[in-house]
């Protein structure tokens, strides 16, 4: 590698042959790059890398210096839409390597689209690459919002033409690459408990301790267990409390798609809430609205109610419950936390702040206004009040229900006030990802392979990202 800064350390093949499977990558019939993350290539020593390299590491999966010798097919089982399923695995996607940042920061790179696996059962292992520009558009936008994401690392176009159900086939395929704080899910911990392998429980979360949650380290096993639960609990709380005040709905909590580091990744049938709607759900297959927008805080909860049952195979329960029912009063707090967050304000005292965020969700909900809009216009509060009386929301906020959400404006201090400055807050609207967004933006590449608007909404995403600044200089969400 000509980057120095470039730190191999496969950490997770130590924990030995129960955990993941050696695979072979798919070979593409075309190798078309269509996306490279420079930003966090620059964080992970990559930025280096010329188009050839890029093509060898990154579509054929040539292993990286002094790094994983083969991709490894990770082992998991779930609930998925709470019913139990032990056929479940890597069935698309492998974890090709591992590094460390700048700031020693274990990360991986993980596949998807990359071909079949012992796991992928009838699945042909690949991805379309509609589905590659969804995941880089949540991804970006997330990070922007300031929600704890997975990045997007690289996507190749391949040039097969893949069938599927849900969208007019044939489509163009994909392989893309993320970048990640961990792979490690819930549904890991599920399939040594489904085995009854207290070791391989403690095995992983011991790995998980030492390289996510050093706090929990320490003491018998019972003791470690009861302390790494209580630091999923609060990961996955913050975590959870950042995609309601993006407006977020992920669309698919199953135990499998949820981190132990409290990361959000994998995304499908993601949305952005139009406007704000407790019962909104992202998914067409979700009937009875299990995984809707204002149900995400129970979800989570009880994916970590699984999570707690899988360590009483090496832990004391009362201990567990204890660590488990954490949870709400993290949530709690992260919440409010969140919402002025992401309002660019400065809190007061907890039940002032509480029922300052009880007025504005209300008022976002009786008004029933884009939900972005609304945050876009009062970031910093009452510093951005002669843009939001000027702008095309105006008459909104003139009307009595409004009164409650100005006086909490008024009674708080901007975080950053000299964010107002940047060239963000001179639009008129901000940009919101909502699904004809998206469609939108796919409709070109679709019919004639033209990509200009999906860049142009990549350079608004990256100027919201700068504007708000929500990783406070830093660079970034992923890991914390």
């Amino acid at each position: 590698m000509s980057d120095r800064s470039y730190q191999p350390d496969p950490a997770f093949a130590g924990l030995g042959a129960e955990f993941a499977d050696p695979v072979e990558p798919a070979s593409f019939p075309a190798a078309i790059p269509r996306y490279w993350n420079d930003r966090w290539a620059g964080e992970v020593g990559l930025s280096g890398l010329d188009d050839a390299a890029r093509a060898a590491h990154f579509h054929r999966f040539e292993p990286l210096p002094d790094n994983l010798e083969a991709p490894l097919a990770l082992r998991y089982h779930g609930h998925q839409f709470r019913s139990y399923n032990p056929q479940i695995g890597d069935g698309r996607g492998f974890l090709f390597a591992q590094l460390r940042d700048g700031r020693g920061r274990l990360l991986d790179l993980g596949t998807k689209g990359s071909g079949q696996t012992p796991y992928s059962r009838t699945g042909d292992g690949r991805l379309t690459l509609k589905g590659a520009v969804r995941e880089i558009l949540a991804a970006e936008m997330l990070e922007a919002l300031g929600v704890n994401t997975s990045k997007i690392f690289a996507v190749y176009e391949t040039g097969e033409q893949l069938h599927r159900g849900d969208e007019p086939s044939p489509t163009r395929s994909a392989v893309m690459t993320r970048l990640s704080h961990s792979h490690v899910r819930i549904g890991m911990f599920q399939r040594h408990a489904y085995f009854n392998r207290p070791d391989l429980i403690e095995a992983l979360m011991d790995y998980a301790i030492a390289q996510f949650h050093p706090e929990a380290a320490g003491g018998e096993t019972p003791e470690r267990a009861a302390k790494f639960l209580k630091a999923v609990c609060a990961a996955q709380a913050k975590l959870c409390a950042e995609w309601m005040a993006a407006g977020f709905v992920h669309g698919v909590l199953n135990t499998d798609n949820l981190v132990v580091t409290g990361e959000s990744f994998d995304y499908g049938p993601w949305r952005f809430l139009p406007s704000l709607q407790m019962g909104f759900t992202a998914a067409y297959f979700d009937e009875t609205g299990l995984y809707a927008y204002g149900r995400q805080p129970e979800s989570v909860l009880w994916a970590l109610e699984q999570l707690a049952g899988c360590l009483t195979l090496i832990g004391e329960e009362k201990s567990l419950v204890a660590a488990l029912m954490t949870f709400p009063d993290a949530y709690r707090a992260a919440i409010y936390e969140a919402w002025l967050r992401r309002l660019g304000l400065q809190p007061l005292d907890a039940a002032s702040d509480e029922a300052f965020i009880t007025a504005f969700l209300n008022f976002m909900r009786e008004s029933q206004l884009p939900f972005e809009a609304v945050i876009f216009d009062w970031f910093g509060g009452m510093a951005s009040e002669k843009r939001a009386m000027a702008g095309p929301r105006a008459a909104a906020y003139s009307n009595d229900g409004f009164s409650e959400v100005l006086e909490g404006f008024r009674a708080r201090q901007p975080r950053r006030p000299e964010r107002l400055s940047h060239a963000w807050f001179a639009r008129e609207n901000p940009v919101h990802m909502v699904i004809e967004e998206v469609e939108g933006l796919w409709a070109p590449i679709a019919e004639n392979d033209d990509w200009s608007a999906f860049h142009a909404m990549l350079a608004s995403i990256g100027e919201a990202r700068e504007g708000y600044d929500l990783a406070d200089g830093r660079a970034g969400f992923l890991p914390r």
